[in-house]
């Protein structure tokens, strides 16, 4: 069962829950951000895209204090897969899943559109189905999606191949024109040390149905119902039970 957490503010929570039931066939349900327990059923965990608490204070601050990140944490601890989706990837970063800090846009606007993503590291719960140096199309849509972390941090980032996904150009060029946001180093897409928690900016849930004009996305989900699956296993990082 795939859980689907819900903050006050979410907007991407039904988005996520229709993929992973509608396109992808999985059983999930929605997770209200009370809860001090996840499912004891639950395989892997959504932290959708949105708003939380309406982004007071700074974007995923008073998301990381409600009760159920206490059983996130604990969940990704024991090395189940967490996927945080924009406003997701924010609440895992303050909420010290994932290392650094997404400030806001160096453009200082919002931005909503496509952009071509290019994958660096394959071998996630989530990346599995792709190889390096892919390239993607995903939609973007935020206002504080600018990657920052201390140089100490990203030589340690880059040194354990915790990179996922950099923006890039549509033929794989890193390239400061294809930064949206002002990221440093491009980067889109973070996992942590252990690999099993992965923070995006960009969007696959919008990309995951040919009525949509791109699925792209569906391969983070069809790489993650393969590693749950098979009971793939990224040292540190294994999956508690098969997906059925």
């Amino acid at each position: 069962m795939i859980g689907v957490i819900v903050f006050p503010g979410s907007n991407c929570d039904h988005d996520c829950y229709h993929v992973l039931k509608h396109v992808m066939g999985a059983p999930v349900r929605f997770v209200w951000h009370k809860e001090r327990e996840l499912p004891a059923d639950t395989e892997a965990v959504v932290l959708p895209g949105g708003f939380a608490y309406g982004d007071y204070l700074r974007t995923g601050a008073i998301a990381r204090l409600s009760a159920v990140m206490g059983a996130v944490v604990r969940f990704a601890e024991k090395g189940g897969p967490v996927i945080g989706i924009c406003n997701g990837f924010q609440v895992l970063v303050e909420a010290g899943l994932l290392p650094g800090a997404l400030l806001r846009n160096s453009g200082m606007k919002f931005i909503c559109k496509d952009v071509s993503l290019r994958v660096e590291n394959a071998s996630t719960p989530f990346t599995n189905r792709l190889h390096p140096g892919q390239v993607l199309r995903m939609p973007i849509a935020h206002g504080e999606g600018n990657y920052f972390l201390d140089p100490a941090g990203l030589k340690s980032l880059n040194e354990n191949n915790q990179v996922v996904f950099r923006y890039s150009s549509p033929e794989g060029e890193i390239t400061p024109g294809a930064n949206p946001n002002g990221s440093l180093e491009n980067i889109a897409g973070i996992v942590n040390r252990q690999g099993n928690v992965l923070g995006m900016m960009p969007h696959p849930e919008r990309c995951a149905e040919a009525v949509l004009g791109n699925t792209d996305g569906r391969l983070l989900f069809e790489s993650l119902f393969a590693w749950l699956s098979a009971d793939l296993e990224k040292p540190g990082a294994k999956a508690p039970g098969g997906f059925k």
